[in-house]
């Protein structure tokens, strides 16, 4: 009987020894390291790049450094190309994203995101003189300078303009300025980024779209407690004044809403 007994408690310990240790949550992971690895492209201005210097800086850059600093660890940035910063989340290059990633219902099935830290809106942009286009219904038979595969096209065409073709937002803002083009629906962000570089360009915001869409750290799905940290983070940040004074850095306005 004692040999029965010898072999069963043997098993029995035998089993607990098989238990694997209990895995450590990314924030645990990352107070443990003293790190905080950050994905980011490093050629998106204003959001994140290298000024002449050669340094790593913009928008999203200073948030993530803010974000370390609550959480009480030292950011390491991680640049890769944007087609390959969610595959290196997935591959755990990175603890999180910050890289504009736009907060969307598809994205949140397979991830996290912290709460929304910057606002885009679709903005009516005309010259500084232009007295006849307040809203987008006087669009209606004007020129609308526009990338054509953006959906800022399909609303300038929605609202009854002619389309003139564009490469992008420097190129759209330019047919406003020399008369080729009435206007232009374009980013909110783009729009302050360019008047915060030349604040006395003749255009102005005619009106702007209802609704916002929102970009937000993004991490590894059910990291829950990360992302309550992350949240924390960004409260604080905001209640201090960290986040205003990066707000106005890089846009000269509050870009949160």
């Amino acid at each position: 009987m004692k040999r029965f007994a010898s072999l069963a408690l043997a098993a029995l310990l035998g089993a607990f020894s098989a238990v694997p240790a209990f895995a450590q949550s990314d924030l645990e992971k990352i107070k443990a390291s003293g790190t905080f690895r950050i994905g980011t492209e490093g050629t998106y201005p204003p959001f994140t790049y290298h000024d002449a210097s050669g340094a790593l800086v913009g928008f999203d850059v200073m948030i993530g450094r803010a974000i370390a600093d609550k959480l009480g660890v030292k950011p390491e940035f991680l640049e890769g190309k944007w087609d390959g910063l969610i595959a290196g989340l997935d591959g755990n290059r990175y603890d999180a994203v910050i890289n504009q990633v736009g907060i969307s219902e598809e994205r949140k099935k397979k991830y996290d995101f912290s709460d929304p830290y910057i606002a885009s809106k679709a903005v009516l942009i005309v010259k500084g003189d232009n007295d006849t286009i307040k809203g987008f219904a006087d669009l209606k038979g004007k020129k609308s300078a526009q990338s054509l595969t953006s959906n800022f096209a399909k609303l300038a065409q929605e609202s009854g303009a002619e389309l003139v073709a564009t490469d992008g937002f420097d190129q759209s803002i330019q047919l406003v300025l020399q008369g080729r083009a009435d206007a232009t629906i374009n980013d909110s962000l783009s729009f302050l980024d360019f008047t915060k570089k030349k604040p006395d360009a003749p255009v102005k915001i005619a009106a702007t779209k209802e609704g916002a869409d929102y970009s937000g750290v993004l991490v590894r799905k059910g990291q829950t407690d990360l992302v309550a940290a992350i949240n924390k983070a960004l409260a604080d940040i905001k209640a201090d004044g960290t986040y205003e004074k990066i707000s106005q850095t890089y846009f000269g306005a509050d870009v949160s809403r």
